[in-house]
This record gives C-alpha cells, sequence and structure tokens, in this order.
C-alpha cells in the first residue's frame, strides 16, 4: 500500500516537470499595450479637449507619449511639464497649471490678476516699450488688458474716443498699445483726426484763404505727434536779406500758419485833437473921460 502511494506521487511529481518543462519551451505571451484607443473607453472628456483645442498635444504626441503606464502598473501616471518643454526659461517657470489649466488644451490660457512676469519670458519687445515709454500703461500687469492669452482688448474698454469720427480701428495710426504717449503717424493720415484735438488750429486753417488750407495737418507736422517745422523748410528765401535781417520771425508779419496773412489795418498814431477856435477879442472898453 505505501509502496503504491509512494509510486503514485514520483508519477505525479514527474507529470509536473514535463508540463512546466514544455510550456517553457513553447511561445511566450505577448505583454498587453494600451493604446489611445483603450484610453478613450474610460477617458471620455480629455480626447474631446484634445480634438477641440489639442495644438501640438493633438498632432505631435498620443496618450502614451505623456502617460506612460497606468495604475496599478505605475502609480503616478500623471507627467511633469517639464518631461517635453525644455530649454527655454520660459519652461523654466513653476506653477504651469495656474495658467495652463488644461493640459488637454495647453493653448487656452487665462490668467489671474496681477500677472506679469510669466509673460515677460515670451514678450519681450514689449515690456521694452512699456519700460522705455514712460506712460499709465506702464504701471499695469499685462494680465489687467490681457486677462486671456492672446486676447487684445479695444482701446475703447478703458479710453473715450478723441471724437466720434475715430473708432476703434482708427486708434492705432497714432497710437502703439505699449508706447501711447509716443504719437507717430503715417503721411496720409486724414486731418479729421487732428482735428479732435486740435478744434481751433482746423478751423482756423480750413476758413483760411491762403494755400496752406489746401494742406493736410501731416504735410507740415510730419511723421511725429508735436513736431513743429520751421517755415524755411518749404519756403527757403521768402524775402531779401535785408526785410529778413529786420523780420527775423515769420510771425511778426504773417501771423501764424493756420491763419496766414492778417496783417490788419496798420495802427496809425492818434491825431491830435485840433485846436479850438479862437474866440473874437472882446471889444475893448472906451477910455473914461477925466
Amino acid at each position: 500500500m505505501r509502496v503504491a502511494k509512494l509510486f503514485n506521487l514520483v508519477s505525479a511529481l514527474a507529470l509536473f516537470a514535463f508540463v512546466g518543462t514544455a510550456a517553457a519551451a513553447g511561445p511566450a505571451q505577448p505583454t498587453a499595450v494600451l493604446t489611445s484607443a483603450d484610453c478613450v473607453k474610460c477617458h471620455e472628456q480629455p480626447p474631446k479637449d484634445i480634438a477641440a483645442a489639442g495644438g501640438k498635444h493633438k498632432t505631435e504626441v498620443s496618450c502614451q507619449d505623456c502617460h506612460v503606464g497606468h495604475p496599478p502598473k505605475v502609480k503616478k501616471p500623471i507627467p511633469q511639464c517639464s518631461q517635453c518643454h525644455e530649454g527655454k526659461p520660459h519652461f523654466k517657470l513653476q506653477g504651469c497649471l495656474g495658467c495652463h489649466s488644461n493640459p488637454h488644451t495647453p493653448k487656452v490660457i487665462k490668467f489671474g490678476n496681477n500677472v506679469t512676469d510669466p509673460c515677460l519670458t515670451c514678450h519681450t519687445g514689449q515690456i521694452e516699450q512699456l519700460r522705455s515709454f514712460k506712460s499709465k500703461h506702464s504701471a499695469l500687469n499685462c494680465s489687467f488688458c490681457h486677462n486671456v492669452h492672446g486676447r487684445i482688448p479695444d482701446c475703447t474698454q478703458c479710453h473715450k474716443s478723441h471724437s466720434n469720427e475715430i473708432v476703434q480701428k482708427d486708434c492705432k495710426v497714432c497710437h502703439q498699445a505699449h508706447k501711447p504717449a509716443d504719437v507717430t503717424y503715417k503721411s496720409d493720415t486724414p486731418s479729421k483726426f487732428c482735428a479732435a484735438c486740435h478744434s481751433k488750429a482746423y478751423k482756423l486753417l480750413t476758413s483760411s484763404t491762403a494755400k496752406h488750407s489746401k494742406l493736410a495737418c501731416v504735410y507740415c507736422h510730419q511723421a511725429k505727434h508735436k513736431m513743429v517745422p520751421q517755415c524755411t523748410q518749404c519756403h527757403v528765401k521768402p524775402h531779401p536779406a535785408a526785410i529778413m535781417a529786420k523780420f527775423p520771425k515769420c510771425g511778426e508779419c504773417h501771423s501764424i500758419a493756420h491763419d496766414l496773412n492778417r496783417w490788419g489795418d496798420a495802427a496809425a498814431p492818434a491825431a491830435a485833437p485840433a485846436a479850438a477856435p479862437a474866440k473874437p477879442a472882446a471889444p475893448a472898453k472906451p477910455a473914461k473921460k477925466k
């Protein structure tokens, strides 16, 4: 009886060893690999976000390029942004999700209040203008105007237009947002834009009979606000030297450029009042007789 049991045990061990050897010799089972098609079975919203506004996260990477594994095999499937984004000052900033709140829509960027420093890592030209050309804009944080990345607000959101004829699209004809007080303009700028602030000069000019009235404001005041030309830039030698020496300032005779040749009547000296006619002498009284 004992011999029979021992024989059965040995046979079982031999069979187990044979099966194990056969299994080891057979082809290995392939390791299961996750694909993006597997991800969408459970994670519905991220694929929708990527499809709508994924940017390069849509066109250049797959789910597995960022999420290298899934629990329980991988305990932390959410990657660090620096895993891919490196080599630029902007990528060294901390707290990426403070602006890029949804990594599946990375270019949909919303800022909190008082944000400036993160912007400066990319937008260096703008901050150089703000610092070089001081204005009230220089004291503002970037997010005061640009509270959403890429958003350029209308100037009229804060500023009242100079006139009803100047609309939002006209503001940039003279003003640049990052140096608004440094006013420059092109040679085809309409005079009505100038008239919005300089109405007196404009009215004098347009009602004048002189040739200046046919010129646009920017013909004389070229390129930059407050540029006042010299008369001799156009009128090189208008008079003989003797006259110019006697009257060195053009305005002494010609008034102002917007209202030329208002000489007026020469102020004649006041004539002395005519002497009252002499009264006839009183007749001499006859001498008294002695």
